[in-house]
């Protein structure tokens, strides 16, 4: 690595995020994510491990960009979303997980939480069932396993005014029946548009069923509720960059810091263009007024960090 490539690494936070590495000529080599950029981006110049394929990319390397993201979970939907929209060279894959959303059916007496593929798709003809949906995820097992977190300490489907004989039994042991399915309803609920206090309550209770089993041997159910506890973290992350809005958001965001304007391009929904280049102050001024206020502060710290990574020295 050069004195100024290992500069600029220095100069990366230790935040979850995205990259992306160019030649001399400015041309994209490869777009990755990390949990930790500073890390991940430093360790193409240690030690490759099971990126061997990359060796000869790396001396190509001569400028490196990227944009912090607020959590893992955002940084896998950046990736993905720039990844479809193309490809560099170096890059094997689009991204493997699959995109699913959380339903919440909440139809008469009979309420339930589903996961499914998204877009969600209606059957022609058949009506829907009342329903609330939450995401969009990455992950098909991700979310399945965090339907399950919910599903052990706010057990909203044993609510329903007809259970069977198994399902009747159950529902008395966990101390819940139809009197209960509001309340369990509006907590689920809560829990899925992220509200902090039901967050933290139900990781709180998995996190007691954990101590439990463990302390009573169980160290398989031990490990699987902390597999879901992992799961709902994943799925309450703060993520914006691909969103169900009803209309699609079509958009631009503009970030300025120190000479370089950034440039986000929302699609539908999804943040799937990034663009930065230098700019002066007067010259960005237009951009950043149209830009939406949501997107102000996502898009201002990327020109900060864009800026500061471009720094010579």
């Amino acid at each position: 690595m050069t004195a100024a490539l290992g500069a600029v690494v220095a100069r990366l936070p230790g935040t979850p995020g995205v990259y992306r590495f160019r030649d001399a000529r400015g041309r994209v080599l490869y777009l990755g994510r990390a949990t930790h950029l500073r890390q991940r981006v430093g360790s193409y110049w240690t030690d490759l491990r099971d990126r061997r394929h990359l060796t000869r990319m790396v001396p190509q390397v001569a400028r490196i960009e990227a944009v912090a993201c607020d959590s893992v979970h955002e940084a896998a939907w950046l990736e993905r979303n720039l990844l479809e929209r193309a490809k560099p060279r170096w890059n094997r894959t689009r991204g493997v997980e699959s995109p699913v959303c959380i339903v919440l059916e909440h139809r008469t007496g009979a309420p339930r939480l589903r996961v499914a593929h998204w877009p969600v798709v209606e059957t022609p003809g058949r009506p829907a069932p009342a329903v609330e949906t939450f995401g969009p995820y990455l992950g098909g097992t991700r979310a399945r396993l965090a339907v399950s977190a919910l599903d052990r300490v706010l057990p909203l489907r044993y609510t329903a005014d007809r259970l069977g004989g198994c399902d009747r039994d159950l529902a008395r042991v966990r101390g819940v029946d139809a009197t209960d399915r509001d309340r369990l309803l509006a907590a689920v609920t809560a829990v899925l548009r992220r509200q902090p206090a039901e967050v933290e309550t139900v990781r709180e209770q998995l996190a007691q069923h954990r101590d439990v089993a463990s302390t009573n041997l169980a160290f398989e159910l031990a490990d699987r509720i902390q597999q879901e506890i992992e799961a709902l973290d994943w799925v309450v992350a703060e993520q914006k960059v691909t969103q169900l809005t009803r209309p699609p958001e079509d958009c631009a965001a503009y970030g300025w810091a120190d000479g370089l304007l950034v440039c986000f391009r929302i699609r539908g929904g999804r943040l799937c263009g990034w663009e930065q280049r230098a700019s002066s102050r007067q010259h960005a001024r237009p951009q950043l007024d149209r830009t939406p206020p949501a997107w102000t502060p996502f898009a201002t710290r990327a020109a900060e960090l864009g800026s500061r990574l471009a720094r010579q020295g």
